[in-house]
């Protein structure tokens, strides 16, 4: 069950301009994403990135684009990621089978991706500091259903010592200076 770097990829769940305001404890929120971003970067791993109906909730919020090394988002309409044909392209060509989940709202597009990524034979990994919703109930009622679906919850900072593997190396350092 470990994960590791050369099977992962990274999911950004609609982070977008006129949600994200409405979500609890955005400030920390994005602390978070921020970090984790930074550190998947370190490590090179690939990142995928969706907008929902960007029409109606806007584009990706700048601090998280700012993060990204290739930023080209996938908008759908569809809740789950892996209801859009796109999506799930973009996703088999990367190859990789861990998913790891960040985004808004854990209750809604973040649950119904990560029940179906596992359904498709994905291994997701939601990373709960990362993931968050407009009222903390329903954040903590996914959390709770993603976990008894077999779904791995973590944290940035677990999630990217687990990655890094090893202490003593650039990744290691530039990792433990990330989340201090």
């Amino acid at each position: 069950m470990r994960i590791l770097t050369e099977h992962t990829t990274g999911l950004v769940i609609d982070i977008q301009e006129r949600l994200f305001p409405h979500i609890n404890e955005h400030k920390v929120l994005l602390r978070n994403v921020e970090i984790l971003l930074e550190g998947l970067r370190i490590l090179e791993i690939p990142i995928l990135v969706t907008e929902q109906y960007r029409k109606g909730l806007g584009t990706t919020i700048a601090p998280v684009v700012e993060k990204l090394l290739k930023f080209d988002p996938l908008e759908k309409m569809t809740f789950s990621c892996c209801d859009d044909s796109v999506f799930l392209s973009e996703l088999k060509a990367i190859k990789r089978k861990n998913v790891i989940i960040c985004g808004i709202e854990s209750h809604v597009c973040v649950l119904q991706t990560t029940i179906d990524l596992m359904k498709k034979g994905y291994r997701p990994v939601v990373i709960e500091d990362c993931v968050s919703s407009r009222k903390p109930n329903d954040k903590t009622i996914a959390i709770e259903r993603m976990r008894r679906e077999g779904a791995i919850i973590s944290t940035y900072e677990s999630i990217l010592f687990e990655l890094a593997r090893v202490s003593g190396n650039e990744n290691f350092k530039s990792i433990s200076k990330l989340v201090k």
